[in-house]
């Protein structure tokens, strides 16, 4: 039995609640084997205080499922965010305006559940932002695996959906042609080397004296990678058939994927073993190629190599953490590419001096503007801001690479901007126009020329009692 928590909330753990209600020595050596775990330098996975009584669990911006600690017991951290509940976990935050006295206004407690595969498809489906999705998930594959019901496996569902748009993709572009060996008993002729041993078990000893069992090389598309492929999409395919309500509104779209990509493998086989993949050497032309196999290997491992394992509902998963900051600001990237297609390549994502990366950068001569995408919902307060975050963008406004790329030659202020989730008055197309409108860009009034943007993110329709 595990916790189950959302992003941003926390709960407190007494002793009792580990060892059936008995506090002894050893639930107390239990709990302190449960440390905090970070997702990266920015961002954690949970982060655990300890008490005399128990100790306090604070979910923070992933989501995932973990051991916690050698306790037995596990943490399940689910894609729920709650307006007033973020307020209050961004408090610990210094807050230097005077404008903003005492706590912070409840304004809204409606939670909602993130359609995190959503998010995954829009970023999947612009070549841009899919070039640059790497780093999203954490797998422990060495950890005891955690067993879960099947409508609570957050894992399965994402890694079907990245591997389907990047096969997508590969379809797109058409299937890698490569050598590949092939076995055959061939008639009146030799093509290849013989295979005695297999030459003498199919022909000699059963009086074929003219066939010869051959092995030799053969160009085309049915090569290990693609058969490997094919495998794996067999396994997807019966995984979304049989889980329609895991991928929710867009079973469609995922269904659509798999029609798209199924043709172009009818001519190759599916008969392959994954140690055959360990030798290949990737072709830096099909990059997706490797991505595809990488993921392609996890899903078979979940699947432990059994198609049959796709239709169980209740499943064991590894310990696993997708970082939902880094999502948020693909799928805003992901966003802006789509509503200014005549000005995508003026739209710069991580770019880089000295250190620093910024999340988004555009150099369009009429719309030069430094945009920081954060996955906070304290901004969605009237007078909400988080002053480390304005003055790390603003910091990037005045490095002299970033206005040599937006060829700022004079002494003018280059507008910055924050993205920030708000789940009901936020706007779902970012086209320039609609970034530059008043109603949308509010200006974050402590501040020269900085202002705050509320993207609306796809949500799941549930009632929550």
């Amino acid at each position: 039995m595990g916790f189950r928590l959302s992003e941003h909330k926390s709960i407190h753990i007494q002793f009792e609640e580990i060892q059936n209600n008995t506090l002894n020595l050893d639930s107390v050596t239990l709990f302190e084997t449960v440390k905090s775990k970070r997702f990266n330098q920015s961002s954690h996975c949970f982060i655990v205080s300890h008490s005399e009584t128990g100790l306090h669990l604070q979910a923070d911006y992933c989501i995932g499922l973990d051991w916690l600690g050698n306790t037995g017991r596990s943490l399940y951290i689910e894609p729920k965010i709650n307006a007033t509940s973020a307020q209050l976990f961004n408090l610990k935050i210094e807050d230097e305006s005077e404008e903003v006295q005492g706590e912070p206004e409840i304004f809204n407690s409606k939670e909602f559940e993130l359609d995190y595969l959503k998010m995954l498809l829009q970023v999947t489906g612009i070549p841009e932002s899919n070039a640059v999705i790497n780093g999203l998930i954490q797998i422990d594959w060495e950890a005891k695996p955690i067993a879960i019901e099947q409508q609570n496996d957050k894992l399965t569902p994402f890694l079907v959906v990245r591997f389907l748009q990047t096969l997508k993709s590969i379809v797109r572009k058409g299937l890698k042609k490569s050598y590949y060996k092939v076995q055959e008993n061939l008639t009146n002729r030799v093509k290849g080397k013989i295979l005695v041993g297999q030459h003498i078990k199919q022909n000699v000893f059963r009086n074929r004296f003219i066939s010869t069992y051959c092995e030799y090389q053969q160009f085309g598309e049915n090569h290990v990678e693609n058969r490997f492929l094919k495998k794996v999409m067999l396994f997807a395919s019966s995984y979304v058939e049989n889980h329609k309500d895991l991928f929710g509104s867009n079973y469609s779209d995922i269904q659509h994927t798999i029609n798209f990509c199924h043709p172009a493998f009818e001519l190759i086989s599916d008969q392959v073993e994954e140690y055959q993949l360990k030798h290949i050497k990737h072709n830096p032309f099909y990059k997706d190629y490797a991505t595809a196999l990488q993921i392609g290997s996890y899903i078979l491992k979940k699947f432990a190599y059994n198609i049959t394992q796709t239709t169980t509902e209740k499943v064991t998963t590894p310990p696993f953490w997708i970082d939902m900051p880094r999502l948020f600001e693909l799928y805003v990237y992901s966003k802006m590419i789509e509503a200014n297609p005549a000005d995508r390549k003026t739209i710069h994502y991580q770019f880089s001096t000295f250190g620093n990366a910024l999340d988004i950068l555009v150099s369009k001569p009429d719309f030069q503007m430094v945009i920081d995408a954060k996955y906070k919902l304290k901004y969605n307060n009237e007078n909400g801001t988080i002053h480390e975050d304005i003055r790390q963008v603003a910091g990037y406004a005045r490095l002299k690479k970033v206005r040599e790329k937006l060829n700022v030659t004079d002494d003018s202020t280059i507008d910055c901007l924050i993205i920030y989730p708000d789940m009901e008055n936020g706007i779902n197309i970012l086209s320039f126009e609609n970034i530059m409108k008043e109603e949308n860009r509010k200006e974050i009034k402590a501040y020269y020329k900085v202002y705050k943007l509320g993207v609306k993110l796809p949500y799941i329709e549930r009632n929550y009692l």
